[in-house]
């Protein structure tokens, strides 16, 4: 679906574009020019330009703020948007207005499949007869929205209307309201026409396609781009009325196997499976508008691929271009396409209702997409025109009424008049205007004006929290914190078939041990002595608010499973006269959402406390970890990290926790540092098949007791293997040698291991190197994500039962099968970091980082975690880093502040709205002074009857968080092309089930999303273009693996970072203010050539430099005036002395502050080779290695499910 592509036309044009290849191309400003600017484009920078000057010759001009420039990518619109035309209007006479105005209603896009340039759509038959069309449109009501001023049927164009459908309502930019008239005679040359190019912003000459044939439009001359009129506005220049199409006799045209056309360039690529739709209009309906608002000018985005041509979404190539259902193309009017393409969009033959928010305007089949007219001034079609209806703003068919926020129909939308008589040159094939979808931006800034200003109080039960993208203040009044437990749904479907008809996921995402913000206070410690905290006699729920005391407060009602318990004595409290104990604010248990109790005895393994814990550093020593200077670096840096090792409270002097030491290659050498020596011993243990530790006495020591031994050690350590020359690692042994030593210590803990190479030396948990590229994409990948061999899963379950936790850092030059080395950190509740081709120089900043901050966080050891719920429902599957030995119980051996424990829900019983559904997370952990306590977060959710309350309050973030852990854990088992279309399967039906039973009746044309899920799609196109699920050629299995594991235990601030990437227009730093510049939209064409951008991905920031920034912005920031000069290897700006370097540094530095590692700073400058990497985390573009657009994604989507409502 490469929605860069160009269609393919017939031959002169034919050649498809390559996608987005260098920048050059695009003039940034999305304009994506084959080749170089064209004169006329210049390059576009800045959202800013995208507008032309006004429409010649009595046309209005397109509203400025309207759509983007048509880019080149949109050449590709094939995707079908509706409004080609046939072919600039003719010279001769002048052109027709289309019949009243055309509604050009924001919601309604056709989607019906793209158009090829080459084939007319509409080609043959002219509308029968204007009568007939006007009948036809007659009939069809364009949906209930205020007519536009310019008239009846006038619909705002597609971007500026907002959707109907709440969903894409909301953000959609606003167009003042303009009243273009009807009437307005078109321009009757091409000349004019440009004008109403600008509605598009000129179109890359790629878009073109037929320049030749419409001189007025081609001309370079004129002021607009020369190039056809967008698609959209050709066809309204010269097409008859939008809707008129629709109901012209003609066939609808459907992308169909005309578009199948073009092969894409790199369209196929996406391998997604080719949907079985993947007829023409790949994105039937049409696609929806996102009421985004258009906040940035830029180009649209591209459009949905043509049906029939693969979308990304199809692997194969495409099919040959034929010409629509076969027919030649005719010369004078394009092909029409026949019904049966037509599955793709629907045309709008009824009128669709425009009032729905989301809609995007229906097709129906036979009928162009949009909607009709209603009064249709000005002259007829004439025959032979048939353009698609102009698209509609996004595609959400109907209509609208001028929506709040837009001011009503384009201003500039020009009817872009009847056609002339000329033959039309083939239409240019209008892309789906990205503006006029949903836009995650507008999203999040929305949630931060409505929710970021006054503190969210959880006694409310039910209700949905801010998104993780704002910032807001928590006070716990009776349901845990967001901070801790995130679910995907507030509102519980009452029964399983309800649930089974909505297909959305009940989940909870926790994260038990989460740190605070400063102003937050942190969960209180209740200490009820030497009975322990109260309990339910029946299901063993911790008492809670939701516990109800009766009998004048002797007993108490379970919340969870209603059985009644006494109350011990000295627990007994009267209670006031609503039924509340009075000292019910004075218990956190009784009051709080989130709360700790201290564990007794009973709790504890063995009946008896255990020893504080303790940490082991087992350190590589092999030719490569020592000549990349990471043994160096290690034991430099620990004899200052040995000070910050973690604390009960702050204020402590000194770390309960003891500290051990081991260096390995093929043999292990342990090390007796005891305070009484002089200095310290080495011990070496060769026989690695049978682990054991050579001492007990003076290997876990104290630091403070033992610091002027352990610093000598970690002196000698780096001279003392200097010239090794041995190459081969174990690395079996080496967890087993740190469990032994907790074990013979009779403590929890955790491995630190460094290592850098495939243990490939004779020993238990020896592996071989079995990385093969060709596995990938076949049934016998996902063998490549699983353990090579059993040895390390049997150990991990020994690790887990010692609570012995490991932490992974990783220093490979090749492969070193993270996939089965991952398999013990992953399953005691440990981390991997990797380090691919470390360099002391570059990398050292951020692997001391993470060390830091893994040494030093929160971390509970040898922990067991259990849900409990309320009758009607259970957690039934988990996922995250741990290991459970039954269906209950998740045990960690380890569990720090930043992992997440993701719980799916399934129903066992029907539940009531009176009651809602109760949920309880307890953790009993060890604390690191060796405490043992019991973290308890309840959450109590609302429960519904009717689907249209499930929709109205799910958390998108939370869900594609969820999707995500669920893929990337099928992997494992199914081959990803498989999960990649569950995934979109069941996404669709999803919205086909919204679309169904909630939204109101409308045209099967339109997209209708629920207002809290609108940013679905574009969310859950970036799961399935990630690296895991769709891999660029250069993506390492061990990357792959690595990912995998590391986003199985993200909480679902990081997931939504780490698949939407925050990108921010650092050129327009305040430096007066404390806010951050507003994000933009993850695309290239919303880059300008002279800004400079800070991309953020949570594993890495990404500074780009437009070749034509600003010569004192570049002094400001780098030092240097001059563009060459800047040094793209540089991983830190450098400190100069002026606020707005003061400014920036501290944005990465609070950037930095906010996520769990420490992302490296890459500078890219535009055109450089680094910029390959930075385009792959611009989401909303199509990908190298095939993924969709956001736009091809869309319409995509909607095709999936037109296909199930039908």
């Amino acid at each position: 679906m490469n929605v860069n592509q160009q269609p393919q036309m017939a031959s002169p044009y034919g050649q498809p574009q390559p996608g987005y290849q260098g920048y050059p191309q695009p003039g940034y400003g999305g304009q994506h020019v084959p080749g170089g600017y064209l004169a006329q484009h210049a390059p576009f920078n800045g959202p800013a330009s995208a507008y032309q000057p006004g429409p010649s010759q009595g046309m209005r001009g397109p509203p400025t703020s309207g759509a983007p420039p048509a880019s080149a990518a949109q050449a590709y619109s094939q995707f079908g948007q509706v409004d080609l035309q046939n072919g600039p209007p003719p010279m001769g006479a002048p052109p027709q207005r289309p019949p009243g105005s055309q509604p050009y209603s924001q919601g309604a896009m056709n989607l019906s499949g793209p158009q090829p340039p080459y084939n007319q759509q509409f080609g043959g038959a002219p509308p029968t007869s204007m009568q007939q069309m006007t009948n036809q449109m007659a009939s069809m009501h364009v949906g209930s929205t205020v007519p536009s001023p310019a008239g009846p049927g006038y619909a705002p164009p597609a971007i500026s209307q907002p959707p109907a459908s709440s969903t894409y309502t909301s953000s959609a930019p606003s167009f003042p309201h303009t009243t273009t008239l009807p009437t307005q005679p078109p321009p009757t040359e091409g000349g004019p026409h440009t004008a109403s190019q600008p509605y598009y912003g000129s179109l890359a000459p790629a878009q073109q396609p037929f320049p030749t044939a419409a001189p007025p439009f081609s001309t370079p001359g004129s002021v607009q781009p020369p190039g056809p009129p967008l698609a959209s506005q050709q066809s309204l220049a010269q097409a008859p009325p939008p809707s008129q199409p629709s109901f012209s006799s003609a066939p609808p045209h459907v992308p169909t196997a005309s578009f199948e056309g073009p092969p894409p360039s790199v369209q196929s690529s996406v391998p997604r499976a080719p949907h079985p739709t993947s007829q023409p209009s790949a994105f039937p309906g049409g696609l929806p508008p996102a009421s985004t608002p258009a906040q940035y000018p830029g180009p649209p985005m591209s459009q949905q691929p043509p049906v029939s041509q693969p979308s990304s979404f199809h692997s194969g190539p495409p099919p040959p271009p034929t010409s629509a259902a076969g027919f030649p193309p005719q010369a004078g009017g394009p092909p029409r396409l026949p019904h049966s393409s037509m599955q793709g969009p629907l045309l709008a033959s009824q009128g669709p209702q425009m009032s729905q928010t989301n809609h995007v305007a229906p097709a129906q089949p036979g009928m162009l997409p949009g909607p009709p007219t209603m009064n249709m001034t000005g002259p007829p079609p004439q025959p032979g025109m048939q353009g698609y209806p102009p698209q509609q703003n996004g595609a959400f068919g109907q209509v609208r009424g001028p929506q709040a926020g837009y001011t009503g129909p384009y201003p500039g939308q020009q009817n872009y008049g009847a056609p002339s008589a000329q033959t039309p040159a083939p239409p240019a094939p209008k892309r789906l205007d990205p503006d006029s979808i949903p836009s995650p931006i507008q999203v999040i800034e929305d949630d931060k004006a409505n929710k970021g200003n006054e503190p969210f109080v959880t006694g409310v039960r039910g209700q949905a929290p801010p998104l993780v993208t704002t910032n807001f203040q928590v006070k716990d009044q009776g349901n845990a914190s967001p901070r801790f437990i995130r679910c995907t749904a507030y509102n519980m479907p009452c029964t399983s078939d309800m649930a089974k008809q909505s297909q959305v996921p009940l989940a909870a995402v926790i994260k038990p041990l989460a740190t605070l913000p400063p102003e937050e206070t942190p969960p209180y410690l209740v200490d009820h002595g030497e009975s322990g905290p109260l309990r339910c006699n029946r299901c063993k729920a911790y008492m809670c608010p939701y516990m109800q005391f009766i009998e004048g407060g002797r007993r108490f009602q379970c919340g969870f499973c209603s059985c009644v318990t006494e109350v011990p004595p000295h627990y007994f409290q009267h209670l006031d006269h609503t039924g509340k104990r009075v000292d019910c604010y004075d218990r956190p248990e009784l009051s709080m959402g989130s709360y700790e109790f201290l564990a007794t005895v009973d709790y504890c393994k063995n009946n008896k406390f255990p020893q504080p814990p303790a940490f082991i550093f087992l350190i590589d020593v092999s030719y490569n970890a020592v000549k990349n200077g990471m043994v160096k670096i290690v034991c430099q840096e620990l004899k200052t990290l040995l000070d910050y090792l973690p604390r009960e409270n702050p204020d402590e002097v000194q770390s309960n926790i003891r500290v051990g030491f081991v260096t390995y290659n093929k043999v292990l050498h342990f090390y007796n540092v005891k305070s009484s020596l002089a200095q310290p011993q080495m011990m070496v243990v060769s026989d690695v098949a049978d682990m054991f530790v050579p001492l007990l006495d003076g290997f876990l020591v104290s630091v403070t007791e033992s610091r002027v031994v352990i610093e000598s050690l970690l002196d000698q350590i780096p001279d003392m293997f200097a010239d090794t020359r041995e190459t081969e690692t174990v690395f079996g042994p080496v967890i087993q040698a740190g469990l032994e030593a907790l074990k013979a210590a009779d403590c929890a803990g955790k491995l630190f291991v460094f290592h850098s190479s495939l243990p490939i030396a004779e020993a238990p948990g020896k592996l071989k190197n079995r990385e093969d590229k060709k596995l990938v994409g076949t049934d016998k990948e996902k063998s490549l994500f699983q353990p090579q061999v059993g040895f390390y899963a049997n150990l991990a379950k020994e690790c887990v039962a010692q609570g012995c936790c490991v932490d992974l850092f990783l220093f490979p030059n090749q492969y070193v099968d993270v996939a089965t080395l991952g398999v013990v950190p992953t399953s005691t509740g440990g981390s991997i970091y990797k380090y691919t081709y470390f360099q002391a120089q570059s990398d050292q900043e951020r692997f001391l980082n993470d060390l830091r901050k893994d040494i030093q966080k929160q971390v509970g050891f040898d922990a067991v975690m259990r849900v409990r719920t309320s009758t009607g429902i259970r957690a039934t599957d988990f996922f995250g880093a741990f290991y459970m030995s039954n269906t209950t119980d998740v045990e960690l051996a380890g569990l720090d502040c930043d992992k997440t424990i993701t719980v799916e829900f399934r129903h066992d019983d029907k539940l009531s709205e009176e009651t809602g559904a109760l949920m309880q997370c307890a953790v009993l952990y060890t604390s690191c002074s060796g405490q043992r306590r019991l973290r308890v977060h309840n959450m109590a959710v609302n429960c519904c009857a009717q689907l249209a309350d499930l929709y109205r309050n799910c958390e998108t973030d939370t869900i594609i968080n969820f999707f995500a852990k669920y893929a990337y854990r099928s992997v494992l088992t199914h081959p990803t092309k498989n999960v990649r279309d569950s995934l979109v399967n069941q996404c669709a039906q999803i919205l086909a089930c919204y679309r169904k039973n909630c939204a109101s009746p409308s045209s099967a044309g339109q997209l209708i999303l629920p207002e809290c899920m609108k940013l679905l799609p574009v969310y859950l196109n970036c799961v399935l273009k990630s690296d895991v699920l769709h891999p660029g050629a250069d993506v390492s299995l061990d990357d792959r693996a690595y990912l995998r594991q590391l986003v199985s235990t993200m909480d679902v601030a990081d997931s939504h970072v780490f698949f939407y990437p925050r990108l921010l227009p650092v050129h327009k730093l305040d430096v007066e203010s404390d806010a951050l510049p507003m994000a933009i939209r993850d695309s290239e064409e919303r880059l300008s050539k002279g800004g400079v951008y800070l991309l953020e991905t949570g594993l890495n920031l990404f500074l780009w430099v437009g070749a034509n920034a600003q010569q004192e912005l570049l002094q400001n920031i780098f030092g240097t005036s001059a563009f060459n000069q800047i040094d793209s290897n540089m991983t830190s700006l450098p400190i100069l002395d002026n606020s707005y370097s003061k400014k920036l540094r501290e944005i990465v530095e609070s950037l930095r502050a906010h996520r769990s590692r420490y992302m490296k700073l890459m500078v890219v400058k535009q055109e450089d080779k680094l910029e390959l990497i930075f385009k792959h985390f611009l989401v909303e573009d199509k990908n190298n290695s095939g993924g969709a657009s956001y736009v091809d994604f869309l319409c995509h989507m909607h095709k999936e499910i037109r296909q199930l409502l039908s």
